[in-house]
């Protein structure tokens, strides 16, 4: 500030009045304080200027995509583990999108948050680590980031797939079709993974279609894999919007479940025992999770830890009458 103050020509309580939009500030004062602030790069310090308000403090929190109910369910366990921790959450969602992120970020460290908790949309963004630069720590939550220095909570989505795709076969089914997420996206990739492995396991040739983690792509994809000759008698979808799609294309094509085919969906939403049939799910432990996400980063905020680390919990079937007890020919 005093920087700015020299660069301004003005006195430093000038330059804090209008960087906090006081309306007596000469109109001249504002304008080679604002021109200076641009020059120098300048970033006011919320963590100082909170401290001698004495205002609570805030954490951000950074979701690719807030209409999945496995990110909202995320994003309330960390606001309810951050309230009870004396913190705010700034909450922004970046649809999947690199630049999103990166913009979101970029304001996040402008505010000065004392940290921040990332789902990224793009894990190698240099954001990440500027982040980190400025001494503002990252949680990567559900998806891991390249920079080593952020802690990870992340699920084993490879585990979890392998799981899903097992109990198909292991009820007899031959032909098991998967709901594809972004092959682009960690989790789209470790989901694959293990649906791969255990159908290579069985002797079985893999069937998928790309759903994109979307509910209208996951629709055209399940379509797409009832088309296959001969069409799966069983279907995996890799999260929880697509399996929506995967239920609204098995309508639309008349298609039972589970009599002609099984259905499995990654995630476990609120709605997933309302549908008829219920659906069966491999769910992870999202609330567990977002509590772990945000003790790492308050340890992170108190200095009480300076090594990254890696946590990964397991997921859990939870069996209903969508995957049937037997499979087709």
């Amino acid at each position: 500030m005093r920087q700015v103050a020299k660069r301004a020509e003005v006195s430093p309580a000038t330059v804090s009045r209008v960087l906090n939009g006081a309306p007596t500030v000469r109109a001249e004062h504002r304008s080679r304080v604002l021109a200076a602030v641009t020059e120098l790069d300048y970033r006011p310090n919320r963590l100082a200027r909170n401290l001698r308000r004495q205002k609570l403090e805030m954490v951000g929190v950074v979701v690719s995509d807030i209409e999945n109910p496995h990110f909202s369910e995320s994003v309330r366990a960390v606001e309810d583990a951050a309230y009870r921790r004396g913190y705010r959450v700034l909450l922004c969602n970046t649809d999947e999108t690199p630049a999103k992120q990166r913009s979101y970020l970029q304001v996040l460290a402008q505010e000065r948050v004392l940290g921040v908790i990332l789902s990224p949309s793009d894990p190698s963004g240099a954001e990440v680590g500027e982040l980190i630069d400025l001494g503002i720590p990252v949680v990567a939550f559900d998806r891991t980031v390249a920079d080593e220095r952020a802690d990870a909570v992340v699920a084993d989505n490879v585990a979890g797939a392998r799981l899903a795709t097992e109990l198909l076969i292991a009820a007899g089914h031959r032909r098991v079709g998967f709901i594809a997420g972004l092959p682009g996206v960690e989790t789209g990739a470790t989901r694959l993974e293990g649906y791969a492995s255990a159908m290579s396991a069985a002797g079985l040739e893999p069937i998928v279609a790309p759903g994109s983690f979307r509910m209208e792509d996951g629709r055209r994809a399940t379509h797409t894999l009832l088309a296959h000759r001969p069409p799966p008698t069983a279907l995996v979808a890799a999260n929880n919007l697509m399996a929506i799609g995967a239920v609204k294309a098995l309508r639309e094509a008349e298609v039972r479940v589970p009599s002609q085919v099984a259905l499995v969906a990654i995630d476990d939403p609120f709605w997933a025992e309302l549908v008829e049939p219920p659906l069966t799910t491999v769910a992870q432990p999202v609330r567990a999770m977002a509590e772990r996400a945000m003790s790492l980063l308050h340890e992170r905020i108190e200095g009480r830890r300076q090594k990254a680390r890696r946590d990964v919990f397991q997921l859990e079937l939870r069996r209903r009458r969508s995957c049937g007890t037997a499979g087709g020919g």
